[in-house]
């Protein structure tokens, strides 16, 4: 089983990827290959970042209503 990688972990792999696509050296099939990777790394960080925004949102909401409460 393989081990979840971190966002951070995601992030450099993704960096990663587009030094080795920006190198003059590498086979299109090798670009294609590379590129589908940052495609996926791309995505999936996407989905991380959403589901950490929702849980943002709804730790902050309670914050507001209590910030409101003592204001009044």
């Amino acid at each position: 089983m393989e081990k979840e990688l971190t966002i951070d972990e995601r992030l450099k792999a993704l960096e990663q990827v587009i030094k080795t696509l920006e190198s003059e050296d590498i086979s299109l099939e090798d670009a294609l290959k590379e590129f589908e990777k940052g495609v996926v790394l791309v995505k999936e960080s996407r989905e991380i970042l959403d589901g950490i925004e929702k849980k943002l949102k709804i730790l902050t909401e309670g914050m507001e209503d209590s910030t409101d409460d003592d204001l009044s």
